[in-house]
């Protein structure tokens, strides 16, 4: 009996285990460049261009109009100005067509900041949020990446509650220690 209560602790501390993997602080942001809308508006979204103007808080969620994906998409457009008068910019990735979220960009985001589509799932692949057994859908998955391209900050869980608080922390941090970037 002693042996089987072992091995049952063990696998429950397994699952316990956090299964995702964020790209690690630290290294070398991937590139990519998509198809993104801000305010129903489309237009093509580059890292590399983004990353000229500031820090960018990248963020994945896993579906537009979802009950925890429009929390989030809430709370990111209360915070836009927040972040802009840090220098950054906030774009937010999921699986998603461009024609969904041109409408998503408007009602959930308020206008403020813009969403990217991943059709092919390439980029969620490349910044490891990609869902666990939902492999068509990101996970919930934040990053603050410095103008340099090196990630600064990862989180990943899969309530919204703290992507906001957590990136505007780390982005506030950067910023704090490069006061003439």
């Amino acid at each position: 009996m002693r042996m089987r209560s072992i091995v049952g602790l063990a696998a429950a501390a397994v699952l316990a285990l956090p299964v995702w993997a964020a790209l690690p602080n630290g290294t070398k942001a991937p590139d990519f460049s998509t198809e993104a809308s801000k305010g129903g508006d489309t237009f093509k979204f580059a890292l590399a261009e983004a990353l000229k103007k500031g820090p960018v808080v990248l963020y994945f969620y896993p579906a537009a109009f979802t009950p925890g994906c429009t929390v989030e998409a809430h709370e990111f457009a209360e915070a836009t100005e927040k972040f802009a008068a840090l220098g950054a910019t906030v774009i937010g990735v999921s699986h998603d067509p461009i024609d969904k979220l041109q409408k998503f960009s408007v009602s959930e985001c308020r206008s403020k900041f813009a969403v990217a589509s991943d059709g092919d799932g390439s980029i969620m692949k490349a910044y490891d949020a990609v869902l666990l057994g939902h492999t068509s859908y990101a996970n919930r998955t934040s990053y603050v990446i410095a103008p340099t391209g090196e990630i600064l900050y990862s989180y990943t869980a899969m309530s919204p509650d703290k992507h906001v608080e957590n990136t505007l922390a780390a982005v506030q941090r950067w910023v704090d220690a490069h006061p003439k970037h």
